[in-house]
């Protein structure tokens, strides 16, 4: 017991909570650390998205030049290429595609090794994964808006509170696709292999979550839905529109306030989830 307490006063030496937040801490940092090693394939994608950031931009002007008053769903020519720009610079951040880390691993049964830290995997993944986020945001956001800045008339925001309000939803929007991806990933637990549910993601991440087109621009009733009743539109739609000054500050309070609600609730379905693979995992012997 002494050597126990001992262990637990080095790590926490001002009580559990403080120690709890600097593993965090710590896991945040080293997924940042982990993600500057890959420096060409951070240049390459940051080029990539610029191209097509031009792409989906000229596609979305001309949109707006055809529709009747030049504001399809809402959006001036302005706030239809800071949409574009925005969203270019967040695909990387809250990362839609291209997480399969935790699904390989139970596939392989590396997962086991997981279960017996002391951080729990949920947590864990998450920090790692806030801690990439940070990444993208310094060199994936920031060039792709900087170009789009420089190449196309962007709205600067008109309300003190856009930008702050934009931060917050980018950090929900980053938990909110982990959630998701998490959920996507644990299917591996009951189906061993889970390419099939993450292909389904992939499909279906960018059109629902408003990464190739806005929203808004479909038929209300299936807007409304979508936002209400998927966590998809929290990815990236609400951060856009909230970046673009879509709408006024009690709307914009309301959609990071959604945001908010789906990344609880999913964050919470997660833990439930693992909870319910590590059991199965024991009835199994694993």
């Amino acid at each position: 017991m002494a050597g126990k307490d001992a262990s637990v006063l080095t790590i926490s030496p001002s009580g559990p909570l403080r120690g709890w937040a600097t593993t965090f801490g710590a896991l945040i940092g080293s997924g940042f650390r982990r993600y500057t090693t890959y420096r060409q394939a951070t240049i390459a994608g940051t080029f990539t998205n610029i191209v097509f950031g031009y792409l989906r931009c000229y596609v979305l002007l001309a949109v707006a030049a055809g529709a009747v008053g030049a504001r399809p769903a809402g959006y001036d020519a302005a706030q239809l290429a800071t949409y574009v720009w925005l969203g270019q610079g967040l695909l990387s951040v809250v990362m839609l595609w291209g997480w399969s880390e935790l699904a390989e691993r139970i596939r392989t049964g590396d997962v086991a090794a997981d279960l017996l830290r002391p951080v729990p995997p949920l947590t864990a993944y998450l920090a790692a994964d806030l801690g990439r986020a940070g990444h993208a945001m310094l060199t994936r956001f920031i060039p792709p808006v900087l170009v789009g800045a420089l190449c196309f008339p962007l709205r600067t925001p008109t309300r003190w509170q856009t930008v702050p309000l934009f931060l917050l939803s980018v950090l929900l929007a980053v938990v909110v696709s982990f959630g998701c991806r998490y959920l996507v990933n644990a299917t591996a637990y009951w189906l061993q292999d889970a390419r099939g549910p993450i292909m389904l993601w992939v499909l279906g991440a960018g059109v629902l979550g408003g990464l190739y087109f806005p929203l808004r621009l479909l038929p209300d009733w299936l807007a409304v839905g979508l936002w209400l009743g998927t966590p998809l539109p929290s990815i990236l739609q609400t951060p856009l529109d909230v970046g673009a000054e879509r709408d006024g500050p009690v709307m914009q309070l309301g959609l990071v306030g959604l945001q908010a609600g789906w990344a609880v609730l999913l964050l919470a379905l997660a833990a439930v989830v693992q909870r319910r693979a590590e059991r199965r995992l024991v009835v199994q012997g694993g």
